[in-house]
């Protein structure tokens, strides 16, 4: 009798090694080679769920995601709308070990987004995302539906400023200097 693979669980396997070799060893180190060797098994074996790195990259992405929504959905929601907005948004920036991770996932595949089509709607995907949240903050933060739209664009790049920034001069940007600028805008949103 033929064995019985649970595809689901296997992927979730992958998926433990996977984030395993990033937290350890970084985003770069994330290949099929090293997650097959983490996992235990061969690396053929790893190719038949994840054919190239881009897919690997668009898997680690989904979870990306998933670990953000699970965070922004479960945060503190005590406190005024400006600091609710803030503990949100921070939630998208790297500012601890896990999120520095992500982020550069983020940033991996939105390197490849120039030439991969499915890399460019992946990045296009988790970029609506943040603008959602950014749409979202607006609203909390000025009682008001966003409809301006300028305040929301601000705000986005600001995120992506600030997580670029963070990420790749974490001495100029260092987390508590990210949270001083994102509460400065949102300040900002609230007076105005």
């Amino acid at each position: 009798m033929p064995k019985i693979v649970d595809h689901d669980a296997r992927r979730a396997e992958l998926a433990r090694a996977m984030w395993r070799v990033v937290y350890r060893d970084g985003v770069g180190a994330a290949t099929v080679r090293s997650i097959a060797a983490e996992a235990g098994w061969s690396p053929s074996a790893l190719r038949h769920y994840f054919a190239t790195q881009t897919e690997l990259l668009l898997f680690a992405m989904e979870h990306v995601q998933a670990e953000a929504a699970e965070r922004i959905a479960t945060g503190d929601r005590t406190g005024s709308p400006r600091e609710v907005a803030q503990r949100i948004l921070e939630q998208l920036l790297p500012l601890d070990r896990q999120r520095v991770r992500e982020a550069e996932v983020w940033l991996l595949l939105a390197a490849r987004a120039q030439s991969d089509p499915v890399a460019r709607a992946r990045t296009a995907e988790a970029d609506d995302g943040i603008r959602r949240a950014a749409e979202f903050a607006v609203t909390l933060v000025t009682g008001e539906p966003a409809a301006d739209q300028d305040a929301v664009a601000r705000l986005h790049a600001l995120l992506d400023g600030l997580a670029l920034h963070t990420l790749l001069y974490p001495d100029r940007m260092p987390p508590g200097r990210a949270r001083e600028l994102l509460g400065a805008h949102l300040d900002a949103l609230v007076a105005s």
